[in-house]
């Protein structure tokens, strides 16, 4: 399948997106397209910056603490339970967390915190499915694809003290 990719300037550094043929986010990550092509393996990406405006915009204001939420659509690609997993990212506020085991009981699956965070590990839509928002039940920082400094920060700009282990 081919998407539409641009990687441009954040506040918290580089940052890549691809978009479908309808310009729904399929792909989010930070990093350079060479990230972004690790996420999205057997996507033929091709640069278009134009395609990818509206959803580089929203994050670039949301990175710079000028924009809460996001309106773009989002398509993540996945197994069903994944995809379960990453729609309920969406249901965790911004500034607060939940531990991995939490997130798997509010799916009904109580005792899938591996589970959780094996598709969690899997999620090609970052910060637009706030993956960065499952923590640890010990409420340390536990896993994040981008470094716990990257997590660290994503949760002090959202307002949420971070663990500091």
């Amino acid at each position: 399948m081919s998407c539409l990719r641009d990687t441009f300037a954040t506040a918290a550094g580089p940052f890549s997106l691809a978009v479908d043929a309808r310009g729904v986010v399929v792909g989010a990550v930070f990093g350079d397209a060479g990230a972004l092509r690790a996420r999205l393996p057997g996507e033929r990406l091709r640069p278009d910056p134009g395609r990818c405006a509206a959803a580089r915009l929203e994050v670039q204001a949301y990175l710079a603490g000028e924009r809460r939420d996001f309106t773009v659509q989002v398509e993540a690609r996945g197994t069903p339970f994944q995809k379960r997993v990453w729609a309920a990212l969406r249901g965790i506020p911004r500034g607060e967390t939940i531990s991995y085991g939490d997130l798997a009981a509010r799916l009904g699956r109580p005792g899938a915190a591996r589970a959780v965070g094996a598709a969690n590990a899997r999620n090609a839509v970052c910060l637009l499915l706030p993956c960065h928002r499952v923590i640890a039940a010990d409420g340390g920082l536990q896993g994040y694809a981008f470094g716990l400094e990257k997590k660290r920060w994503l949760l002090e700009l959202e307002g949420v003290t971070a663990d500091r282990r």
